[in-house]
This record gives structure tokens, sequence and C-alpha cells, in this order.
């Protein structure tokens, strides 16, 4: 009991920190504490299930500045984009096309590369994407997934928060058999946006609900 209570209070206080609800301006805050909380949430999506072994993440995380961002939003992107790795990693393993079936992984690279620049890299080993998909990903309602198993959203979204939001690049670097690399590049200080654009809201609530239902019965 204690420690499903101590995992319930961990859950609550991550998606406190993910969700920054009482953050709609700009802050200055620490991209680790983001990511982290993130896959908290997505803890029960990592764990072994039906068949598939344990996901593993791996953190490769550089001393890093504090970043000024639109906090919330910035979470949302790592969701969206943890959630498109390890939906790649389960079909790829069901399929037997990832690249080492003893390991699934997921790894995480920040690091500063300019005065006024941070890198965060999502990079996992599944089977890739092909060309003629990969030039279509950030298209709204793009999906391959089965019907109602994706949107076509995620990754829609996560371009404009990173694009238009905080004046970022948001890039995908992968190939068939070589895995998927989603590049983040965000600036340490961000230029002035006006506050009603910047309130953008989190249609989230739907798969944060679905996660924490899952977590609860495992």
């Amino acid at each position: 009991m204690k420690m499903g209570a101590d995992r319930i209070q961990q859950i609550v206080v991550s998606l406190r920190n993910f969700s920054r609800l009482d953050e709609a301006e700009m802050k200055t805050v620490n991209i680790h504490e983001g990511i982290d909380s993130t896959l908290i949430i997505l803890q029960s999506r990592l764990n072994q299930q039906n068949g598939r072994p344990e996901i593993a993440v791996i953190n490769n995380y550089s001393d890093l500045v504090l970043v000024e961002c639109f906090a919330g939003q910035l979470n949302q992107v790592f969701m969206n984009i943890l959630i498109n790795a390890i939906d790649a990693l389960e079909d790829s393993f069901a399929n037997n096309q990832t690249q080492n079936q003893e390991l699934l992984k997921i790894t995480i690279n920040t690091q500063q590369i300019s005065q006024n620049s941070i890198l965060i890299s999502i990079t996992d080993n599944g089977c890739g994407i092909p060309k003629q998909i990969l030039q279509k990903i950030f298209d709204p309602f793009f999906t391959t997934k089965p019907v109602g198993r994706g949107t076509g959203l995620g990754l829609s979204i996560a371009y404009q928060i990173i694009i238009e939001k905080h004046k970022g690049k948001l890039h995908c670097i992968s190939s068939p058999g070589e895995g998927t690399e989603f590049q983040i590049e965000i600036p340490i200080v961000s230029a002035p946006v006006y506050l009603e654009r910047a309130r953008m809201p989190i249609p989230q609530e739907m798969i944060l609900q679905e996660i924490i239902l899952q977590d609860m019965e495992n």
C-alpha cells in the first residue's frame, strides 16, 4: 500500500510539473525536469507487457542552463514524441523488425549547441520510417496507425509548438532499419510572443487519463 501511495504521489507531482497549469507565460525552467516528469507519466507504457520486454530509457543529459519557454507546451512535445517512439518500438517488436530484439530502447540526449540554443534528441531503435512517409509525418491528421489508435495530430502539434511558439526547429531523421531520431532545437532566451497566441490548449487530457488508469491497474 505504501508503494502504491508513493507511486500515486509521484504521478501527481509529475502531472503538475508536466502541465504547468500555473505558468501560462514564458518561464525559465530546467528542461531535464520536464523530460523526467513526462517519463514518469509514461512509465506504465515503458514497462514489460503483453510479451513485449521493457523499453529501456537512456538519458545522456549535459549540463544545461535554464531555458525560457512555455514549459507546459514543451512538455507536451516530449510526450507526443515519446509516445510515438513507444508505439514504433511496440510495432517493430511485434513484427520482429527491431534492430536488437533483446533491448528495446529510447535514448535522450541534451546539449547546448550555441550561445543561445540547446538541442534535445529523442532516438528509438525501431524499424525506422520510409522516405515517402517521413515527408508527411508533421502534416495534420496524417497517421499510419490503425483507426482508434492515433489521431494524426501529435507530431503536428509538436511541430507547431516548436516552430511557431518557440521559434525553434524540429527535425526527424530516419530510414528503414535504422531507427528514428527527433531533434528539437530551441533558443535559450525566446523572442517575445503575444500571450494570447501563446495560450494554446493542450489536447492531452484523454491520453493522460488513460495513462494514469493503466498505471494504477499495473
